[in-house]
């Protein structure tokens, strides 16, 4: 038998590393060696969330009880500002030459280090592997993935909006100025932590919109759609929080370039997407629902022509926890270790 990859999951008692489990304990080349969640430490990953007591998980411990010296590939599905200290030492030290590293805080995600201090209010600790760190959009950056050895997954909202605008840009068939996304997401993007913003009696029976004009996933999409045109871009961002456990659908207004015409578009994203395992583009007319996407890491976009002439309407929808953290992790593992791009992700999405 080939020897499994050993896996350790830091911060496994979150949604994310939840997901992480799930996911992985049929992934039939890896093997789950160590699941960190320090208020957690000493329980099993059963108590925490029943629905994983059935497999033979290790108990969960604090990261400093992890023996990395047996340990090839992590998942960090730590708090924002937690991971970058954590992931220098890791590769800095004894077993760093080894070690590949997919982290799904947005620790990593920003090249610039000033740009990150200003969103995320303190200095980067680790400014050499922040400049290293490959951006893990796996339909763009595949080829630098193969030889990272530490990936920034994409946060949830920035891949709902990469997806279908980054080709478009590309390709020159719309205009970089305006560009609104307007993302709604189920609760469970908010984490797993008490938050009185969170509670049934605050989410149940309404919708509101949040982080306005400042939300840090903006600058993250202005990065990487800046890249994609050539030029700077600034997105007009908008999150909204919907009464439901998981999804994002983005719906995102663009304007079409002179001479453009909607079939260009949608040819510019059929033609990128046609042999991706894990983005569709769905035939004209068709719309694109978050319960189509349910516990699957698939990405699914659907256009449609404005009112308004040179206007076009595009739609994505995604599951936050798989495609928009713990799946793209996944698929980020599976291209960064040379397994099949699919392996242990390929489920179909659960509906209704």
């Amino acid at each position: 038998m080939t020897e499994k990859t050993r896996v350790a999951i830091l911060g496994a008692s979150g949604y994310t590393g939840a997901e992480l489990v799930r996911f992985l304990v049929h992934h039939p080349k890896v093997s789950i060696v160590a699941l960190s969640a320090n208020r957690k430490a000493g329980q099993t990953m059963g108590s925490v969330f029943p629905h994983l007591a059935p497999y033979d998980l290790p108990v969960l411990t604090s990261i400093d009880e992890v023996d990395f010296a047996g340990v090839d590939f992590v998942f960090c599905a730590l708090p924002h500002g937690t991971t970058q200290a954590l992931v220098r030492s890791l590769l800095e030290g004894p077993h760093g030459g080894r070690l590949r590293i997919a982290d799904l805080s947005a620790d990593f995600r920003l090249t610039d280090a000033a740009d990150y201090e200003t969103w995320y209010g303190h200095p980067h600790q680790a400014p050499e592997l922040q400049e290293e760190a490959v951006y893990g959009l796996v339909e763009r950056n595949r080829q630098a993935i193969r030889s990272a050895r530490l990936v920034a997954v994409p946060g949830c909202y920035p891949t709902s909006a990469l997806l279908p605008l980054w080709p478009l840009l590309e390709a020159g068939v719309v205009e970089a100025d305006p560009l609104i996304v307007d993302s709604k997401s189920g609760a469970s993007g908010g984490g797993r932590d008490p938050k009185e913003g969170m509670l049934h009696c605050e989410v149940s029976e309404g919708v509101y919109a949040y982080g306005i004009g400042s939300h840090r996933h903006g600058p993250e999409i202005d990065q990487e759609l800046s890249l994609a045109a050539g030029r700077p871009v600034r997105v007009t961002f908008t999150p909204h929080l919907m009464p439901m456990n998981r999804g994002i659908l983005s719906t995102i207004y663009a304007r079409l370039k002179d001479g453009v015409c909607m079939a260009d578009a949608r040819k510019v994203l059929e033609d990128r997407y046609r042999d991706e395992a894990f983005v569709h583009v769905v035939p004209e007319g068709t719309l694109v629902h978050t319960r189509h996407v349910r516990g699957s890491n698939l990405a699914l976009i659907g256009l449609h022509e404005d009112r308004t002439p040179g206007r076009v309407i595009v739609t994505c929808v995604e599951d936050n926890l798989v495609k928009g953290a713990s799946g793209q992790a996944i698929q980020n593992m599976n291209v960064m270790l040379g397994f099949e791009e699919t392996t242990g992700i390929a489920q179909a999405p659960m509906f209704p």
